[in-house]
């Protein structure tokens, strides 16, 4: 048996379309490694369960495969570090990414890895349809206004779909073991999941997407960015098996946006945390009233409903999020920070780049064009809620 590589996953886990393990068991031996960073270990209890089914899942497709997950916990460029010397590795392969975090986790992996003169492979294309710096305008290096960005995109060449391997060569290893939770009655987290939900989604739900998904009560959304973000899909395929339809071309245009905030991340790492468009708003602090909003208690039904769906189900509708990021950062001028900050603790899909840059947009930091838009949350109600059964579902006692 030749030298094998380590496959490092990280928000790549399925086995479909997945061009670094294409990639890596194309050339001879494979170890499937995942790193558990204790900088993510404050997490809900939702994100961590969800994970933790994503984890289970690729193991057990690995090991149809012939293979398993070798999962580790600690500073991912020691413990890659440690596998590569526990597995006779040469070689490393992981996608490219282009958070702040991302970054830093490839520089310690040349630096460590180079130190020992371990190659590292990055592998472009795996996260989106469309990779950030891919389609530029002619005097910037990212597109600040989304429509101009929409018809690029539409217009660039896409990469051929991977192929998922029919069997792969790894050499044992010891492992912590994958956690093998229960399932959950919303979204049950994995690829094999990802993949039953996107069938369902693309023969019963997408044509009536345009007209439905911002009616709060209906399941009329894909509910697929979960597995998005854990990558359990990629954006790549599900562009390409959306269709035509309105539906499906309003559906496809969600992943434009999805693309279009890492391009703007990718380009200003510093917009997970800095206004994008500083010195539009000013912001007072009110403790009071963003404890309130967090649990569900500001007294205005529509957010206060929301807000309850995030509590308990690590999910809520985007519609609904969108007025809630508004009552907090227009209706009150509360840091958009505050509220980025808690979405991203609770969210199954809050990545840096849509998390950051969605509530940028609604603040009034961010890529709108009209950044003075306030989402009135009684007029919302009205227009998107009109019968008041989301309300009372997330509202009423038990």
């Amino acid at each position: 048996m030749s030298e094998p590589a380590v496959v490092l996953f990280t928000r790549d886990l399925r086995i479909h379309d997945n061009p670094v393990l294409a990639a890596a068991a194309e050339a001879g031996p494979v170890v499937p490694l995942f790193v558990q960073d204790p900088h993510f270990d404050g997490v809900s209890t939702h994100r961590r369960r969800f994970l933790d089914e994503c984890l289970a899942d690729l193991d057990s497709s690995l090991s149809r495969l012939g293979s398993r997950l070798t999962v580790r916990s600690g500073d991912v460029a020691a413990e890659v570090m440690r596998v590569v010397h526990e597995c006779g590795a040469t070689q490393v392969h992981v996608a490219a990414d282009h958070s702040a975090y991302a970054r830093a986790r490839e520089q310690r992996l040349h630096i460590v890895l180079g130190s020992a003169r371990v190659g590292l492979t990055l592998h472009d294309d795996v996260h989106h349809a469309v990779e950030p710096g891919r389609v530029t305008p002619a005097d910037r290096d990212h597109f600040a206004v989304f429509t101009p960005y929409a018809r690029r995109w539409d217009a660039a060449e896409r990469r051929a779909i991977a192929p998922a391997p029919t069997r792969l060569r790894t050499p044992p290893l010891a492992s912590l073991g994958v956690a093998r939770p229960a399932g959950h009655a919303l979204l049950r987290g994995g690829e094999s999941a990802a993949r039953e939900r996107a069938r369902a989604w693309f023969d019963a739900g997408v044509d009536d997407y345009a007209e439905r998904r911002d009616v709060l009560a209906d399941d009329g959304t894909s509910r697929l960015s979960p597995y998005l973000h854990f990558g359990c899909i990629s954006a790549r395929e599900l562009e390409s098996r959306a269709g035509t339809s309105a539906g499906a071309r309003a559906f496809v245009r969600q992943l434009t946006w999805r693309d279009f905030h890492h391009q703007v991340l990718a380009a200003r790492p510093d917009a997970a945390h800095a206004d994008y468009r500083p010195g539009r708003r000013t912001w007072s602090e009110d403790p009071g009233l963003l404890e309130a909003w967090k649990a569900g208690e500001t007294g205005v039904a529509v957010v206060d409903a929301g807000m309850r769906q995030l509590a308990a189900q690590g999910w809520m509708h985007n519609r609904a999020r969108m007025i809630t990021a508004s009552f907090l950062t227009k209706s009150h001028a509360v840091d958009w920070r505050h509220g980025a900050a808690h979405f991203a603790a609770h969210l199954l899909d809050a990545d840096v780049a849509n998390n950051a840059l969605n509530w940028q947009w609604i603040a009034g930091t961010g890529t709108d064009t009209r950044p003075n838009r306030v989402l009135n949350p009684q007029r919302q109600a009205r227009r998107f809620d009109q019968d008041g059964r989301y309300r009372d579902r997330w509202l009423s006692p038990g």
